[in-house]
């Protein structure tokens, strides 16, 4: 990881990199228009709330590192066949 790249756009760390930046995207294009944004911020809340739970189920299994790899993720996501949230 490049030190001046924060750890919020790091994707080993952040899996939820696209939606954050969908949302901003969204909040660029209305002005900053929150009621027209609600289903980007819905997304990304989801996003956060599946990969939480995934990481406090690897915690309490054992597995190392707590939040899966990038690469993890989309292995994950593939075997499901597609993102579940």
């Amino acid at each position: 990881m490049d030190k001046k790249e924060p750890k919020f756009r790091n994707k080993d760390i952040n899996p939820c990199i696209e939606e954050s930046d969908a949302s901003h995207k969204c909040l660029d294009a209305y002005n900053y228009d929150k009621r027209m944004c609600s289903a980007y911020f819905l997304r990304y809340k989801n996003c956060r709330k599946y990969w939480h739970n995934i990481m406090l189920e690897r915690r309490r299994n054992g597995v190392k590192p707590d939040m899966p790899t990038a690469a993890e993720r989309q292995e994950m996501i593939a075997a499901i066949g597609g993102t579940p949230y």
